[in-house]
């Protein structure tokens, strides 16, 4: 196998992250391993964001499978083609709808989150809205021959401004919208910091009060719990009409919707949910892709899952045909995550065997038998191959990387073999119901 072109800062990220037993939001392209068409199928759905048009993808399964790594995947995918992405995880904070603003503390994360191929680590909307402004003044430069001082070259800018915001203000709260980039690009040209500060904390939904905002902006209308989802719909068309390909959200541990104790905050949560979904399958969405990573049971759990209500299942459940090809449908809205054969595992460990020894600088000591070796062991202590999940034995792998590493006298049959190993998976977590652990998800 040869050595992975990896630079100390990534395989450095790697090593920490999955040893901590979190998804890297970096590398995460070299330990890639078994969802091509998985990756492909989402990859198509870029393609059609950038056309005009918008996707909505469940990523469904269980502990460990591989949600946010498929997430992460997707999400530095679409940076990389020019598109603005956004990701959270959902809490008991945030949610998409509920009587204490969690909606909006979600939308709050999202905006806080914005990333682009130049600011990977979030916090890009005032970068958006200046290199859009600084765009147009290079392109008022150059089609004029005037200069940024000239008399009646900010009157040409702010034209060409208007000219993005008349395509938004056709759309539910457009209007607002467009007045507050507007009013973002006048404090941009006196130098004004207060004006352009608020207009910044309108569009990431930090005002309480309309009162508040028309004071600060001469606006009646706020973001709020009801309305958030309506300023992600403009935020998609407005990013696609100033140079990028569209917007990517990301929601992960949706599971916490499943969750919500309550029969009303729980049906709420999933009638927001569904808006969304129809919105985007119906194309009243543009530029817009939202993916949303769950367990099967916050799918497909019958009483508190969105199968419980038959206008879910009717979008989501698994045509027959599938059962009865056996086989995996990869276009639907439902892209489900199968555990890793065992080929698929030892590529993955091989990978990441060569990550460690190029980070450490030594020559790799573990060959595949011995990796081969580790995988059955595993197998057995867990007492079932369909149990072969990343996230149930990256963090032990990782671990006994570290540990020859560190002990080079200790040999490697001895340690896995010994008595006191025990792969996490048959812990002390083992025995706390799967709702309730916090998911290692490669």
């Amino acid at each position: 196998m040869a050595k992975p072109k990896i630079s100390k800062k990534v395989s450095t990220a790697l090593i920490n992250s999955l040893g901590a037993g979190v998804v890297p939001r970096i590398g995460v392209e070299h330990i890639a391993v078994g969802r091509e068409k998985e990756l492909q199928s989402l990859s198509q759905n870029l393609n059609d964001i950038a056309e005009g048009v918008a996707a909505f993808r469940f990523i469904i399964g269980n502990y460990g499978s591989g949600k946010s790594f498929m997430l992460q995947m997707i999400r530095n995918r679409a940076m990389e083609q020019g598109f603005v992405v956004a990701d959270t995880d959902l809490s008991s904070e945030r949610r998409l709808a509920g009587t204490n603003n969690e909606g909006l503390a979600t939308y709050r994360e999202l905006m806080s989150r914005l990333a682009t191929k130049t600011r990977p680590d979030g916090g890009a909307l005032v970068s958006i809205l200046e290199g859009w402004i600084n765009k147009i003044q290079q392109e008022i430069a150059q089609e004029t021959g005037m200069r940024p001082n000239d008399e009646g070259f900010d009157d040409k800018v702010e034209t060409k401004i208007r000219e993005v915001v008349q395509y938004i203000e056709d759309l539910v709260h457009g209007f607002d919208f467009g007045s507050i980039i507007i009013a973002y690009w006048r404090g941009y040209r006196l130098d004004n910091d207060d004006l352009k500060n608020a207009a910044m904390r309108w569009l990431r939904g930090e005002f309480n009060t309309k009162t508040e905002a028309k004071a600060a902006l001469g606006v009646r209308v706020i973001i709020d719990d009801e309305s958030w989802y309506d300023y992600i719909k403009l935020w998609a068309k407005f990013v696609a009409e100033i140079g990028y390909k569209g917007l990517l959200v990301l929601v992960d541990e949706a599971v916490n919707l499943y969750q919500i104790s309550t029969t009303v905050s729980r049906e709420k949560n999933y009638n927001r949910l569904l808006t969304m979904f129809n919105d985007t399958m119906q194309c009243k969405a543009e530029h817009l892709g939202i993916v949303i990573g769950g367990t099967t049971k916050f799918l497909e759990d019958p009483n508190r899952g969105l199968y419980a209500d038959q206008a879910w299942r009717r979008r989501t459940k698994e045509s027959r045909f599938v059962a009865q090809a056996n086989v995996q449908e990869y276009m639907g809205p439902v892209i489900r995550l199968l555990p890793l054969n065992e080929e698929e595992i030892l590529t993955l460990l091989q990978r990441l065997t060569e990550i460690h020894a190029l980070n450490f600088g030594y020559e790799k000591t573990l060959k595949n038998p011995h990796l081969q070796e580790f995988v059955k062991e595993i197998i057995n202590r867990l007492g079932a191959e369909a149990l072969l999940t990343p996230g149930e034995i990256i963090r032990d792998f990782m671990s006994l990387l570290n540990i020859l590493h560190q002990n080079p006298k200790l040999v490697f049959s001895e340690l896995i073999h010994g008595s006191n190993f025990k792969p996490t998976a048959v812990g002390e977590d083992a025995k706390i119901d799967e709702d309730d652990v916090a998911e290692f998800s490669l």
